[in-house]
């Protein structure tokens, strides 16, 4: 999984840019032969940058001074990511560097060529030893495992580090905490299942009225509305392609599941994804458990969803409480699919989960299982590119 570091000074968002482009968990990260923990990799990084900006105030929309990002792993949402980026037209942050132990030569090619995306639609080359071009853009390339050695200083990169919230667009994004400058994007799966769980949370709950029993209930002034949340408790099975985590063949691992052949076998694993969605829907804590069964594919998952809800229902108001929310404040990141469709044909989506509605199925009225489509790298990464969006058009 790739993470993204920003800085934010207001709490408002703005729109995010029109894209016109071609169309995954927290990791330790290593240390030349020690793995770091999160909360060590921000000690080490925050050392070597800064953290003071020197305009006050707030802005609106697209700065003159763009905002500089650097992309920490040039991995597969790396440059799905970068992809992303090339492709909106008028972005307001700019990437001017990449750390990735491979070197120019390797991240030039694997940025060109892409077994699952295809050709890359741009002239990308080397600049030098220590540079790639993208269309005449030249981004400088570090390679440096250790992360109090990475030059973000010397870039003019800003960082700060202390509690890390976590935001999904669609979901809470709109609670950006400008004092909270190093923010996490979630998961692919949690950005697929929290549109959706919040949906049947707000859609699906109920209120009832709390009289006081000292006084006539015609009394207005005497009762208090309750509401209820939606969803009781839940689980969910992601089935999601492999990841570069997984081994081609038998090998070590400290997973002993992953540690078999990625593409001849089904792999239970664990996955933090639907106790995430509390971290962006914080009512539901404790709510929702679920497994990953990964699979042999290479790119596209599926959420399987049931949940117990509150309010009495059936399929067909269910997926018209999604297809409502599609059309309008979650449009763009939620959709609803009526065709009997295969997961290659969600490859290279925008959106982050596409329900199934003719696998909606309730059971006994208050029992609701979903089925959403995602492009676990694609979908994930222009929700990245959405995320550093939003930071740079509020950067002071």
């Amino acid at each position: 999984m790739a993470s993204a570091t920003f800085s934010v000074p207001k709490p408002s968002l703005q729109g995010f840019t029109e894209f016109s482009g071609l169309r995954s968990s927290s990791a330790s990260l290593p240390f030349g032969n020690k793995k770091l923990s999160s909360d060590e990799f921000v000690s080490a990084v925050t050392f070597q940058t800064s953290a003071v900006s020197s305009l006050g105030g707030y802005r609106k929309g697209v700065t003159e001074a763009k905002l500089k990002v650097a992309i920490n792993g040039f991995g597969r949402i790396g440059r799905n990511f970068l992809r992303c980026w090339h492709g909106r037209k008028d972005s307001p942050f700019d990437v001017i560097a990449i750390n990735d132990t491979g070197g120019v030569k390797q991240a030039s090619h694997l940025l060109k060529y892409d077994s699952t995306l295809g050709i890359f639609d741009a002239d990308v080359k080397p600049s030098g030893d220590a540079a790639l071009s993208v269309d005449g853009k030249i981004i400088k390339i570090v390679s440096n495992r250790n992360p109090s050695l990475l030059p973000w200083k010397r870039l003019s990169l800003q960082l700060q580090a202390k509690d890390i919230p976590t935001y999904v667009v669609g979901v809470n994004a709109d609670a950006y905490n400008p004092d909270k400058p190093i923010i996490s994007n979630a998961s692919c799966t949690t950005n697929c299942l929290a549109p959706f769980v919040k949906v049947l949370d707000q859609k699906f709950g109920m209120q009832r009225f709390l009289f006081s029993p000292f006084r006539p209930m015609i009394l207005v002034t005497d009762h208090v509305l309750l509401t209820f949340s939606g969803i009781i408790k839940g689980t969910m099975t992601t089935t999601h392609s492999y990841t570069g985590d997984q081994r081609l063949l038998d090998a070590s691992h400290r997973d002993l599941r992953r540690a078999r052949a990625a593409a001849l076998n089904i792999v239970p694993t664990s996955t933090g994804a639907a106790k995430a969605v509390a971290l962006v829907l914080p009512n539901l804590k404790g709510k929702h458990n679920g497994i990953a069964l990964r699979v042999p594919t290479p790119n596209v998952s599926v959420v399987d969803l049931v949940v117990q809800v509150t309010k009495k229902t059936f399929a067909e108001e269910v997926n018209a409480a999604f297809r409502n929310s599609a059309e309008k404040e979650l449009k763009g990141i939620l959709k609803v699919c009526d065709e009997p469709l295969v997961s290659v044909d969600f490859k290279c989506s925008d959106v982050s989960s596409t329900i199934d509605s003719s696998l909606t199925m309730v059971m006994g009225d208050d029992m609701v299982k979903v089925i959403a489509w995602y492009d676990n790298e694609w979908g994930y990464s222009q929700r990245v590119v959405d995320l550093a969006d939003i930071v740079a058009n509020n950067w002071k």
